[in-house]
């Protein structure tokens, strides 16, 4: 039975409990007075226990605060007043036994569980005696009598409890899965929720990727052309000078555009498509060294591995920025990039003869460049430090973790 069916049923019953008395109670008083052969007398004496009986049902339990079964002294006083009052009328008539059954009801408001036993017994007994007539004659009768309270008081007494053990379960379910209706209610919202937040980290995770994408090909890019086109003009005199510094303007143009087309496209930078991580530095390095007539020696040390590409990307666009850097700010005569493959990490270095600058307590560093070197590095689960000071040169490091490629690792 679903539990929407279990309260219906528990407001049926709840209903019969609270009007069986006046319903038993209007029966009986409608076949009484229908009854002939009594005088108006008698008429009007029965009506005025009818409606002292009506009363005290009325005022001692009908107006009783919910929940009733708490105020037990009040409910055992109003059943003694019933099976009292429901005597009387009993007397008076017979037909008023039935108004004497709603104590079956009724008793099931006494506390503790045997007092309500013993309240069964009790209208069993008196509707039996009074209804019957009392004594009997034969040994045979109180047998009869005697059996019929025995079998009334257990039926319908450990009954009532059974039906009053079941709706504690049945709430006991209800409470359950109001519980559990209200744990999926919070878990469908904090599922929302964290949707919510994977769209927004999403968002600013793209943000971030093309933030770092654009600087580190567009706005090199395009610092590369001012440079260019800043050397033509001081290279007007001299033809040969003027013509390459604006052949390298054209050409990093043309480069800066595919690069962001790519970095759009979420793919590869073009450097590594068909090539491993060494020899895209050492493209990267002879570009950087003729663009910018600075000496740039590349080494690599150790057993190169075949990195997963986001690693080389990452080690690449590192070193492309810290080239950057160098030449834009250093002012260095010579630079080194050292690639090395150590077992499970990889490290890259640059360092710069130039001006340096005054490096954070921790070697941190700050500027948008640096800022976006160590957010590549960390998605990676590497490290970056800078190692500078003024006057002294520069040293940019980064150490990854040595993350093989899938399909070799498998080799």
């Amino acid at each position: 039975m679903s539990p929407s069916a279990a309260s219906a049923w528990e407001r049926w019953g709840e209903r019969l409990e609270s009007w069986s008395p006046y319903l038993t109670l209007a029966i009986a008083a409608l076949l009484s007075l229908a009854q002939p052969g009594q005088s108006w007398a008698t008429h009007l004496v029965t009506s005025l226990w009818v409606a002292l009986a009506a009363a005290w049902v009325f005022v001692m339990y009908t107006r009783a605060p919910e929940p009733r079964r708490e105020h037990r002294l009040r409910m055992r006083i109003y059943f003694v007043g019933l099976l009292a009052l429901a005597t009387v009328l009993t007397l008076r008539h017979p037909i008023f036994f039935v108004f004497m059954i709603s104590g079956f009801f009724h008793a099931s408001l006494l506390r503790p569980w045997p007092l309500m036993v013993l309240g069964v017994g009790a209208t069993s007994v008196l509707i039996n005696t009074v209804f019957t007539g009392f004594p009997w004659p034969t040994i045979e009768l109180w047998s009869i009598y005697g059996a019929i309270i025995v079998i009334q008081t257990l039926t319908i007494g450990f009954g009532v409890v059974l039906a009053e053990k079941l709706a504690e379960v049945s709430e006991q379910r209800r409470q359950v899965v109001a519980r559990l209706e209200a744990a999926l209610e919070e878990n469908a919202q904090l599922h929302a929720q964290l949707l919510a937040h994977a769209r927004e980290a999403g968002v600013y995770d793209e943000r971030q990727r093309m933030a770092r994408e654009i600087h580190d090909t567009l706005a090199q890019g395009l610092t590369g052309i001012v440079t260019q086109l800043e050397a033509v003009e001081q290279a007007r005199d001299r033809p040969q000078d003027w013509q390459r510094h604006l052949d390298n303007a054209a050409r990093l143009a043309r480069a800066s555009l595919a690069e962001a087309r790519r970095s759009v496209e979420g793919s590869r930078p073009e450097s590594l498509e068909g090539a491993r991580l060494p020899e895209a530095l050492a493209e990267v390095a002879q570009q950087w060294s003729k663009l910018n007539n600075i000496p740039l020696e590349v080494t690599v040390v150790g057993e190169v591995l075949p990195l997963h590409p986001e690693i080389e990307v990452a080690l690449l666009r590192t070193a492309q920025e810290a080239l950057a850097n160098v030449a834009k700010h250093a002012q260095a005569s010579r630079a080194g990039l050292t690639l090395s493959y150590m077992g499970d990490v990889v490290t890259l270095d640059v360092r710069d003869d130039g001006v340096g600058f005054e490096a954070t307590g921790d070697g941190r560093g700050s500027g948008f460049g640096l800022i976006a070197m160590r957010q590549r590095v960390s998605r990676v689960a590497g490290t970056l430090t800078v190692e500078s000071e003024p006057g002294g040169g520069t040293a940019i490091s980064a150490r990854i973790p040595a993350i093989i490629l899938q399909q070799e690792a498998m080799k």
